[in-house]
């Protein structure tokens, strides 16, 4: 991803707007994954409260290792206290079935144990890094923010994704130019049992995908079917012969049974295509 604007005047005063509002909060504990939006949020709470802000991290099957040890990293660089909390999903009543409020379910039992974490730590508010374009997707775990009070900074000043990364490059943060991520249950077609096997897989898969050098994947599950997407630019790379064999071979050591490349190419949510979201 190559991404040369530079932040305007009216960006850098909205970054403004946003450290004032942390301000206003006196201390927070964000709810941080390493991902592009949380980094910022806490590149931003560390700018505006200095040591009046912890990060904590979810540590579960459904979060690579990879992830959590990028968020461990970024905490002991930047002199920032960091809390792991386990997560794990798979225990949530009903969770494993892949209800439509899978997503719900995740957030709500995570925020109160990061509320849980706040309050023996004394911070006053918990915050957590969904931006602007979260709102044009299903999103059932905005319900789960929205019912525990836990605030949302960069969708309360107005951030869009694109202007996060422009900041985050101009800021020299880590992630300005990462892959979006989402949680590995999100691979799952509604209704299909989640497991901490199949989680392995699909991490597995996407890791692969990584190392080859696509830069965003997602590996949807469908029983033991691997559906890819990559960006299609991407295409050609992804059926060259040396790396469509590699990547056949592997994904079958993994487990899938069999291994197929998505024509539309990557987007957020996909599995919400066919999503009946009437109750």
């Amino acid at each position: 991803m190559e991404i040369i604007t530079q932040p305007s005047k009216e960006l850098f005063d909205k970054y403004e707007q946003l450290k004032e509002y942390l301000k206003s909060l006196g201390s927070v504990a964000v709810a941080f994954s390493s991902g592009v939006d949380s980094t910022f949020l806490l590149y931003a709470a560390k700018d505006a409260l200095d040591d009046k802000v912890i990060a904590v991290t979810a540590s579960s099957c459904s979060f690579p290792k990879r992830e959590l040890n990028e968020a461990i990293k970024y905490c002991e660089e930047n002199g920032i206290r960091h809390e792991i909390c386990q997560s794990e999903e798979l225990e949530i009543e009903g969770f494993s079935h892949n209800p439509k409020n899978r997503c719900y379910l995740c957030k709500h039992e995570l925020f109160e144990k990061i509320l849980g974490i706040a309050a023996r730590e004394g911070i006053n508010a918990v915050v957590e890094g969904s931006n602007l374009d979260d709102n044009g997707d299903y999103r059932p775990g905005l319900q789960a923010v929205a019912e525990l009070d836990i605030k949302s900074p960069l969708r309360h000043i107005g951030f869009a994704k694109e202007e996060i990364r422009v900041l985050s490059k101009y800021f020299n943060l880590p992630t300005w130019d990462k892959q979006s991520f989402a949680c590995l249950s999100s691979r799952f077609v509604y209704g299909e049992t989640i497991s901490e096997e199949k989680l392995s897989m699909v991490d597995k898969a996407e890791q692969l995908l990584l190392d080859l050098g696509f830069h965003q994947v997602r590996v949807r599950i469908h029983n033991m079917i691997a559906r890819i997407e990559i960006m299609p630019e991407e295409f050609d790379k992804l059926i060259s012969e040396d790396v469509r064999k590699e990547i056949t071979e592997k994904f079958r050591e993994y487990g899938f049974e069999y291994v197929t490349m998505d024509l539309i190419g990557y987007r957020t949510g996909s599995m919400n295509e066919v999503l009946d979201l009437n109750p």
